[in-house]
């Protein structure tokens, strides 16, 4: 039975760009099925006493270096974004809403283009609004659909059942039960995926 991976990611995660970037085509080279889970970066980090590396002077500094090296291995698209850290919960509640409204694939496109390649100041709603505009979705629409209290519980849902199962920051994945955390573990993400048990070397 094809695999399945979920990923639970956040526009605001620098690190989950890189993954986004290669995911489909390890699903695609794996036959497994992949599955976005957006989730609230600043809740999974205040209910597990966790803090972006961007607060911490060294740490930033080297992920600086390391995003810039981990695009060049890859070989996407990627700069810096300036008003980096981005309050992201207008435009995750917007993921909620576009996988309602079926639009999700060029609105997850469009939102990580304008957060790591472009620049954006993606907290601010002129900005949100311009770039719906750019792949013909109605801004007043996505406004009116974010205040939904549908979307806010579907996220606030996602960002909990992450946490409850072990989810600390983003990037993460689940291949089954398996947790891989961070753009550094795709090659385990793919091979799990791809052998469809977890392999004898793995096991405790």
């Amino acid at each position: 039975m094809a695999a399945t991976i979920e990923f639970f990611f956040d526009f605001g995660s620098p690190t989950a760009y890189m993954a986004y970037t290669q995911l489909p085509s390890i699903a695609e080279r794996t036959g497994a099925s992949l599955v976005y889970r957006p989730v609230l970066l600043g809740g999974v980090f205040k209910a597990t006493g966790n803090a972006s590396p961007a607060t911490v002077s060294a740490k930033g500094a080297y992920m600086g270096r390391d995003l810039a090296r981990s695009a060049a291995k890859l070989g996407v698209d990627y700069a810096p974004n300036p008003h980096f850290p981005v309050n992201t919960l207008a435009i995750m509640r917007g993921a909620i809403a576009a996988q309602h409204e079926g639009e999700f694939q060029p609105y997850l496109n469009a939102m990580y283009r304008a957060m790591w390649t472009e620049g954006r100041n993606m907290q601010e709603f002129e900005e949100i609004a311009a770039v719906l505009g750019t792949i013909g979705l109605d801004p007043a629409r996505y406004g009116t659909l974010v205040q939904e209290q549908v979307i806010k519980d579907e996220l606030k849902a996602n960002t909990e059942e992450a946490v409850s199962r072990g989810v600390f920051g983003a990037p993460t994945m689940f291949v089954g039960s398996e947790m891989f955390f961070g753009h550094d573990r795709l090659a385990w993400v793919e091979e799990l995926a791809g052998a469809g048990d977890i392999p004898p070397t793995w096991t405790a």
